[in-house]
């Protein structure tokens, strides 16, 4: 399984990888929303995590486009921003699910 990362946090990110690779999966990390969304779209991915809060393309705009696309890949918003109209907004986006930070890895 191969997993895209678009979190801007470089330590979070490189942890998320960690933790997935422990796991057997390979991990690619981005740090920004546009070449998060240029890779989600290559079609190599099984599921995406995302930040909402990214720089040069929020999180809910790379899903709203991804999702334009026709690209079904699941999708994993994980986010600091924890009120109920983001939850909400995330997954009217097209998010299969929505994690806030801070998380249990487990």
């Amino acid at each position: 399984m191969r997993v895209l990362i678009v979190e801007d946090e470089v330590r979070l990110a490189e942890t998320l990888r960690d933790l997935l690779e422990l796991e057997r999966y390979t991990a690619d990390i981005c740090h920004d929303g546009e070449s998060g969304l240029d890779n989600a779209l290559s079609d190599i991915y099984d599921l995406v995590i995302l930040d909402v809060m990214l720089p040069k393309k929020d999180g809910f705009s790379v899903l709203r486009a991804l999702r334009q696309a026709g690209k079904t890949v699941p999708v994993l918003m994980l986010s600091a921003r924890s009120e109920l109209a983001d939850r909400v907004e995330g997954l009217d986006c097209g998010a299969d699910y929505y994690l806030t930070k801070p998380f249990e890895p487990k």
